[in-house]
Parts: structure tokens; C-alpha cells; sequence
């Protein structure tokens, strides 16, 4: 009477998994002829009479009531379905609930009086539908649960034959009972074993499953699963518990079921990564046991043993640490954060103030988390990590951080090769490069789809420079930590890594110091210095998009700062190269009085290249992605438009246009509006139209070039334009301007501005 309710039907994404994994489970056992058993039932058993007097056993279970309803619903359901004759499946109707009169009713009604039609899926609602079945019975918990379980059983059975005769006579589904008299205890068993009243954690579930797996890879073997059962409840909980409730340090549910699983889904991963098989996105932990603790296609007893070694490994190595208090000295003592300014030299840094220092706890406390904080790329520091921790009697700290430092370098460049989720064997190849770097110090370059390739050859290079001039060590490892170059320096050190002629005062140290000075100043001035010192841009290799520097997105600056397939690296890194020999160090007002220069230049000598624009109209710098576009520039140089976005060259806006009257821009950017006429860039000048249909004509006006360089500012000239427009009407401007040929009928005018325009 004081059982709970039937719970293996009930609602809820947890109860939906332990029904269905106990159904697949059952529905395995009996398709395929692999016995399950069901562990331990406890109960009483007594002498009783049934009704006509005769003397029967009545078992009495105090635990396995689920499992128990679950194999009686499922019997009810083979019988009703494989049209078993009554006599032989009427001992169905001695399975009885004694918790509420009308679950027993139920049981009772189900069993002697119905025979459901089995088309369609939901058997409950013809079961519903029967006369017998009062509605209120469906405020009875026990009764709704059973209902969901039929039709669960419905969907998993319909499609398997014999469905009777293989739960009856092959006896493929057991469990073992064991009555109560039998351990010494009487019904207060029942009372110990739910008076924490509440359901087994889905850690305690794993555990079970766990155990369940490392008996059948070692079968015989049970001092494997005794210590590993240990570890787990003893060593790894004692690790553990200083990162229990995810950080969050509270008594209230101390517990570190999270933590463990999380764990157990990185070990899972990286397992899965050396076997080229990934693990789909909404996998929970059971079925990767299933999928990596479990004889499978993939992997047979040893390497289900391998995988089991693996798991144990990556415990007890930070259980090791645990033990001899050695965890400060090991995170703290090799990482810092990039906002760390206090931390010594030669620690590796992070470059994200959200990224935790210790990197064990943040897996702990982030692994498998929607937003993705902790990536493949800290799964992999990670693992760099945990193979040092593994082998740390052949790795001493000093081969440690350099090795550690190389490997954190090519993460920090291979973001685009993190996110390949096409080929199954970039991890691998990714983990086989970080063991070689980390155990032999081996840069690999032998694979094509591992690191970033410009980074492995940076750091093959570095390792070189290194060797030859050890002085430079410093320098370098104050670059690699610069914010704006994040491990890869060749933008600031090409000339020295390429081995290229250097005379003596070209010191790597002093133009490392000189790099870090100068992004100390404003963005804006470093962008506009950069470029009244040479066109720095950089070309998307498969589009006609254009990279330059920003004041505002610093992903910029990282874009034109980190080698990829856009064309112009190298010549970024000489007009850098240029700038840098500009000064010792720099200052706001330095640059300030560079740019300044450059104008004043452009002025005097009447020559108006592209780059003086960008250098001395704001909106020609785009405050955000640093990307423009231009179809042709060979031909047409003047025809770069801002992108507004990221990808999308579509989005822009004329910089000439918006600079003279952004007040008459038009929402596309690409044309001044004013009444029915537009104002339309040509690379050598404007184009004036009348969209007004009975005059419709179009007036070029060119600008006077030298050598292809504009010889008067066409934004200064617009501006002289749109203020006639403002005085004069638009049909007053568009007859002036014939005038000056006196041909109506001419469909193009050329004008010269500064003779005849301006005079007028």
C-alpha cells in the first residue's frame, strides 16, 4: 500500500530516456537473442488461497515495481497482439496494484475483458474509448502511466513476430529475486531503501551502466571493475569535490555528478577525435557508453579495454596532482590571462577575459555547454595538457613551456581548421601533431589537413631563428603575446625569420618594442598612418573584397595580422616594416603630424591618389569590419565602396557620396538624391541624371587626371556642385549645363568644371 506510483510512463525529457533506453533494451534481448537481466528484486513471499481455495505463493516486491509493471504490460501486449489463447497467458490476471482501487481495477479489466484492434499507433485511446474505462481514471497516475508505456510498447513491438513466444519460452528477459526473510530484514527494508525520497541521479545511472560495460570488456576480471568502481567513488569524487556544483562552492546539493559527466563527455570526444568518429550533437551519455565502453562495429574488446585505460588515465592524472597539492603551482605557474599584467614571462596566454586559467576547471565547469565557450581549440590546449601531465617524468617544465607555448600558438591560428567539421580526420591529425610537439618536440608538417599550414611553417621557422640566436628569445615571446598577433609574428619579424640580409641596426628586439608602441596609440591614426605610408590591403583570395584595418572591430586587424590565402601578406608586412622605421617609439601626435604630412602633400604637388582620400575623409575608413569592395581596380581605382557588413559586398555605400551630403544618400549608398536627379560615382568623376521621364538625358562630368591620379579633390568638387543644386532648381542646373555645348539633343556633355562650371 505504500508504493509509490508507476513512474516509467510519466512525462519529462528524464523519465522519456530511461523508458526508452529500458524498452531498447528489452526490444534488443529479444530481437536479436542477447538475455538481459534486470538485476536484483527484492520482496516477500507468503502462503495464500486464491478463489477456489487452492494454496498459491503471492510475492510481495518492496523494490522493482517499475521494472516489474513494465514486463507486465509488455506480456499483456505480446498476448493481446499474437492472439495467445487465454489459458495460456491467464496468469496475467494475478498481477495486481494494491496503491489506489483503480489502478487494480485497471490491471483487472485490461486483462480478462479486452482485445484492442492494433492499427494506428495510439493504443491508449482506444483503450480510453472502452465502456469499462471511467474517465476520472485518468487522474490516476498509475493508470496514465500505463497508458504512455502501451503506447511506447506499441511503437518499439508492433514490427516483431513471435513477440510472445520469445518473452514465454526462450526466457531472454530475467532477474534475480531475493526475498526479504532471506537477508535478515522485514518490511522497514522497504522504508531505509526510499527514505531519501528522491529518483537516482542520471550520475548514478551512468555509474551503473559503467560498471555494467567494464564487466563485459574484462569478464572475468573483476579487479578491473572493483578499482575502477573505487576510483570513482573514492580518489576521483575527492579530486572532484573542489569543483563541485560547477564553481559554485555551496553546501545546498554538494554534489559533483556535473562535473564528472562533463569530463566523461571530453574523454569521450577525444577518443571519439583519434577514431575518426565524432559524436552527434544530442548523444547523452549512454549512448556513448554504448558507442566507446561498449563492443561495437568499431571498436572489439581491446580496444573497448584501450578506451576504459584511457578514461582511468585522464583521472587519475589530475588525481595525482590533487594528491600532492601540486594544482596552483601547475595551472598558475604555466598560463595567465591576457588581462594578467603582473604575470612573469614565458606563461602562456589567453587571450579572452572569459577564458578560465585553469583550464581542468573550465572543462569542468563549461564542457558540452550550448554557447561553446569551451571549444575544440581549448579541448585540445587541454589535451596538450593532460599528455604533459601523462608523461611528465620525460617532459621537465622548462621543455614543458616551450612545447606548450608552439602548440598554443597553432590553436590560436587554426580557427578556420577548428571549425572543419566535414572531415573526421582533422582532429586526429590535430592531436597526432599535438603529441609529437608535446612528447618529442616534433613539429609535423607532413599532413595537409592538421594546423593552420602558415603557422606550422611560422613556428618551423621560429624554431630555426631560435637555435641561431637565442638572445632573441625575449623578443619573439614578447610578440607571440602581443593581443593584436596571438602567437603568429611573421606580420613584424618576416624579415628576420625569412633569414633575409639584415644589417646590424635592424634589431628584432628594438622593432618589437616599436610594434607594441605604436598599437598603443589610436586605431583610427595607426590605420590612416599605415596607409599614407603605402597601400596596406590585403585581397580575399576568391572575391573582390579588400581587408584593411579598423578603429573599432579588432578582428580587423587580426585578419591582416595572420597569414591566410588573402594575396598581399607580404606587402603588409613592408609598409609595417616601413612604418616601424619611421621612429624609435610612437605617440598619438607623432602619427598625427605623419598623416598631416602626407595631406598637406597631396595638396601642394595637386595629385589625389585613392589613398589620400582614405586617409583624410572619415567615412572612407569603415569604423567596423574594415572591408571594402571593388570590382576592378586595376582599371578603375577609384571605384572602392564601404561594406557595411562582414561577407555581404552588396551592403556598402560610395564613400565620395556619403562624405559630400550623407543627409541625400540613398539607402543602398549608391547614388545622391535630390528630387528627380541622381548624382552617380564614375571612376573619373560624377554622373548626373534626370530620371523624370520627358527629359531623361545623362551629363558626364570628368575630372582633369595626371597619370591616371586625380589633380583636383572630387569630393571638394561635389561639394561645390550640390550647393548650385541647392540654389537652383533641378531644371534650371540640367539647362545650364547644356548650355555650355548648345546641343539639346547631346545625350553626353563634357564638362570642364573648373573653366566653365565654376565661372557660372
Amino acid at each position: 500500500m505504500i508504493q509509490r506510483d508507476y513512474a516509467q510512463g510519466r512525462s519529462g525529457p528524464e523519465i522519456e530516456r530511461i523508458r526508452d533506453r529500458f524498452l531498447a533494451s528489452l526490444h534488443d534481448a529479444l530481437v536479436y537473442s542477447r538475455p538481459i537481466t534486470l538485476d536484483f528484486i527484492y520482496g516477500e513471499i507468503k502462503k495464500d488461497k486464491d478463489e477456489k481455495g487452492n494454496i498459491v505463493g503471492v510475492m510481495t516486491p518492496l523494490d522493482g515495481q517499475q521494472r516489474l509493471t513494465t514486463l507486465y504490460l509488455l506480456h499483456w501486449y505480446a498476448a493481446r497482439k499474437d492472439k495467445v489463447n487465454k489459458n495460456d497467458c491467464s496468469f496475467l490476471s494475478n498481477f495486481s496494484y494494491e496503491t489506489r482501487y483503480s489502478a487494480r481495477v485497471f490491471c483487472a479489466e485490461l486483462t480478462k475483458n479486452y482485445n484492442p484492434s492494433f492499427e494506428g499507433i495510439e493504443l491508449s485511446a482506444k483503450i480510453v474509448d472502452q465502456a469499462w474505462f471511467p474517465m476520472s481514471w485518468l487522474n490516476d497516475p498509475t493508470i496514465k502511466s500505463m497508458l504512455v508505456m502501451l503506447d511506447a510498447i506499441h511503437v518499439k513491438f508492433r514490427e516483431v513476430d513471435n513477440l510472445w513466444e520469445k518473452l514465454v519460452n526462450d526466457k531472454l528477459i530475467k532477474f534475480y529475486f531475493l526475498p526479504i526473510k532471506d537477508i535478515g530484514q522485514t518490511d522497514d527494508l522497504y522504508i531505509k531503501m526510499n527514505s531519501r525520497g528522491k529518483p537516482l541521479t542520471r550520475f548514478e545511472h551512468v555509474k551503473a551502466e559503467l560498471q555494467k560495460c567494464i564487466r563485459e570488456a574484462y569478464k572475468e576480471d573483476t579487479t578491473q571493475v572493483d578499482e575502477f568502481m573505487r576510483k570513482i567513488d573514492c580518489d576521483w569524487t575527492d579530486m572532484l569535490w573542489q569543483y563541485r556544483n560547477s564553481g559554485t562552492m555551496t553546501d545546498e546539493d554538494s554534489v559533483i555528478d556535473d562535473e564528472f559527466l562533463r569530463y566523461f563527455y571530453y574523454i569521450c570526444d577525444i577518443i571519439g577525435y583519434k577514431n575518426c568518429v565524432n559524436r552527434r550533437e544530442n548523444e547523452d551519455e549512454f549512448e556513448l557508453l554504448k558507442k566507446f565502453i561498449a563492443v561495437n562495429d568499431t571498436f572489439d574488446t581491446d580496444g573497448v579495454r584501450n578506451n576504459i585505460q584511457i578514461m582511468k588515465s585522464y583521472f587519475d592524472c589530475w588525481y595525482r596532482i590533487y594528491k600532492n597539492d601540486q594544482r596552483n603551482d601547475l595551472i598558475d605557474g604555466f598560463f595567465k590571462s591576457f588581462i594578467d599584467h603582473n604575470s612573469g614571462n614565458g606563461k602562456i596566454v589567453f587571450y579572452s577575459s572569459n577564458d578560465e586559467i585553469n583550464i581542468f576547471k573550465d572543462c569542468l565547469r563549461s564542457y558540452t555547454d550550448k554557447n561553446g565557450k569551451f571549444n575544440k581549440a581549448r579541448a585540445v590546449l587541454l589535451y596538450a595538457v593532460i599528455e604533459y601531465l601523462l608523461h611528465n617524468d620525460e617532459i621537465d617544465d622548462h621543455l614543458f613551456k616551450q612545447r606548450i607555448r608552439c602548440i598554443n600558438n597553432l590553436i590560436q591560428n587554426s580557427s578556420g581548421e577548428f571549425r572543419d567539421n566535414k572531415n573526421p580526420g582533422r582532429m586526429k591529425a590535430i592531436l597526432d601533431q599535438t603529441d609529437a610537439i608535446m612528447l618529442y618536440g616534433n613539429i609535423d608538417e607532413s599532413t595537409e589537413i592538421g594546423f593552420n599550414r602558415h603557422q606550422i611553417d611560422e613556428e618551423k621557422r621560429k624554431k630555426e631563428f631560435l637555435s641561431k640566436y637565442s638572445d632573441k628569445t625575449e623578443a619573439v615571446l614578447s610578440l607571440e603575446d602581443h593581443e593584436r598577433l596571438k602567437g603568429q609574428i611573421s606580420i613584424v619579424a618576416l624579415k628576420w625569420l625569412s633569414q633575409q640580409d639584415t644589417t646590424p641596426d635592424l634589431d628584432l628586439a628594438d622593432y618589437a618594442d616599436r610594434f607594441v608602441s605604436l598599437f598603443k596609440c589610436e586605431y583610427d591614426l595607426i590605420d590612416r598612418a599605415l596607409m599614407s605610408t603605402g597601400d596596406y590591403k590585403q585581397q580575399d583570395e576568391k572575391s573582390w573584397r579588400y581587408q584593411y584595418g579598423s578603429k573599432s572591430i579588432m578582428s580587423a586587424w587580426d585578419r591582416l595580422f595572420h597569414k591566410s590565402a588573402n594575396k598581399g601578406f607580404k606587402d603588409t608586412s613592408e609598409i609595417l616594416f616601413k612604418l616601424l622605421s619611421s621612429a624609435k617609439s610612437f605617440k598619438d601626435e607623432h602619427l598625427r603630424n605623419s598623416v598631416d604630412s602626407f595631406i598637406s602633400c597631396c595638396k601642394d604637388n595637386a595629385t589625389y591618389s585613392w589613398r589620400y582620400y582614405y586617409v583624410n575623409y572619415e567615412s572612407f575608413r569603415p569604423g567596423k569590419y574594415g572591408k571594402y569592395h571593388n570590382n576592378n581596380p586595376e582599371k578603375e581605382p577609384y571605384m572602392f565602396s564601404v561594406m557595411l557588413t562582414e561577407e555581404r559586398s552588396r551592403t556598402t555605400y560610395m564613400p565620395y557620396l556619403k562624405e559630400a551630403d550623407s543627409n541625400h544618400l540613398s539607402d543602398k549608398g549608391d547614388c545622391l538624391i535630390y528630387g528627380h536627379w541622381h548624382i552617380i560615382c564614375q571612376n573619373n568623376g560624377y554622373l548626373f541624371r534626370n530620371d523624370e521621364s520627358e527629359t531623361k538625358k545623362e551629363v558626364c562630368i570628368p575630372v582633369v587626371q595626371k597619370a591616371g591620379i586625380d589633380a583636383e579633390d572630387r569630393i571638394e568638387l561635389l561639394k561645390n556642385l550640390i550647393k548650385r543644386l541647392n540654389d537652383w532648381t533641378p531644371e534650371i542646373i540640367y539647362d545650364e549645363l547644356l548650355k555650355f555645348k548648345g546641343d539639346q539633343d547631346q545625350k553626353q556633355i563634357e564638362i570642364d568644371p573648373a573653366e566653365k562650371l565654376g565661372e557660372k
